[in-house]
C-alpha cells in the first residue's frame, strides 16, 4: 500500500505512526511543510522505509520558517521535494508575491541539483502551478498533490507530464471522483494528506490509503488487488525513471 502524501512529523505520536508503516510494510512519502521540519521527520524512519521530503508549504512561505538556504543545502540530500506550491485561497491573498517568489526559487534549486520527485499543492492556483513548472521544466516530475483544477487544466497538467496522488477525502466528493476518472491510469498514486485530511471527522492515516484503492476500484470498473497493483507499479516507475 502506498501513500505518497503524508505529514507523518504532524501527527500527535509520529514516531509510533512511523514504527506502524514499517510494521505494516506501507511505501510512505513523509512531506514537511518546512525545511527545518526535515532533520526531525528523515529521524523518524531510523531503519524505516520511509521517503522524507524537504518542502515549503505556500501558507508558510511568507513566514521566517522559509528558510531557502537552508532548504538549498538539503535539497542536496534527498530525491524528494514537498509539500510545495501555490495557495491562492483567499485567507492567503496577500502573500501570493511571497509564495510565488518561493515557488519559484524551490523550482530552480530542485533543477540545478538535477531534478526531483515533486509533491506539489496547487489550490486554487492549478493555472499558476501549471506555468511556473512549465518554465522550470528541469525541476523534476511533479506529482500533483490533490488536484482541484477544471478538465482543461488537467489535460494541460499531463501535456506537461505531471502525474497526480489522490486520497479518500478527495474521493468522497463527486467532483474530485470525476477528476481522477479522466487522470492517467499510469500516473496515479494514492496518498491520504493526514493528518490534516479527515473522512467522516476522523483524520486519515498512512494505512487508510486503502480506502482510495477502493474507490479507484468503483471509478475504474476494476478489482480492487488490480488497482493496487497498477499503483505499485506506477511507484516503481516513478522511482526508477525520476
Amino acid at each position: 500500500m502506498i501513500d505518497f502524501h503524508c505529514h507523518i512529523d504532524l501527527y500527535p505520536d509520529p514516531q509510533s505512526v512511523a514504527d506502524q508503516v514499517a510494521r505494516r510494510g506501507l511505501k510512505v512519502l513523509s512531506v514537511t511543510t518546512t525545511p527545518l521540519a526535515w532533520e526531525g521527520t528523515l529521524s523518524l524512519a531510523r531503519n524505516h522505509d520511509l521517503m522524507t521530503a524537504v518542502g515549503i508549504h505556500p501558507e508558510l512561505a511568507h513566514t521566517p520558517n522559509a528558510n531557502l538556504q537552508l532548504f538549498d543545502e538539503i535539497v542536496e540530500r534527498t530525491r524528494f521535494v514537498g509539500e510545495i506550491g501555490l495557495d491562492g485561497t483567499p485567507r492567503y491573498k496577500a502573500y501570493r508575491l511571497q509564495q510565488a517568489e518561493v515557488f519559484q526559487h524551490v523550482l530552480a534549486a530542485s533543477a540545478r541539483a538535477g531534478g526531483r520527485i515533486l509533491s506539489v499543492h496547487s489550490r486554487w492556483a492549478t493555472g499558476s502551478v501549471l506555468e511556473a513548472l512549465s518554465q522550470n521544466k528541469h525541476a523534476g516530475v511533479a506529482v500533483m498533490h490533490w488536484f482541484s483544477g477544471s478538465p482543461s487544466e488537467l489535460s494541460r497538467a499531463v501535456e506537461l507530464g505531471c502525474w497526480f496522488s489522490v486520497g479518500p477525502s478527495m474521493l468522497s466528493s463527486p467532483r474530485g471522483s470525476s477528476l481522477v476518472a479522466l487522470m492517467p491510469r499510469g500516473r496515479l498514486l494514492t496518498e491520504t494528506d493526514g493528518p490534516f485530511a479527515m473522512l467522516s471527522g476522523t483524520a486519515l492515516f498512512p494505512w487508510d490509503a486503502h480506502l482510495a484503492v477502493q474507490r479507484l476500484s468503483q471509478i475504474w470498473g476494476v478489482d480492487a488487488h488490480e488497482v493496487q497493483k497498477n499503483i505499485d507499479l506506477n511507484l516503481q516507475r516513478l522511482l526508477s525513471t525520476a
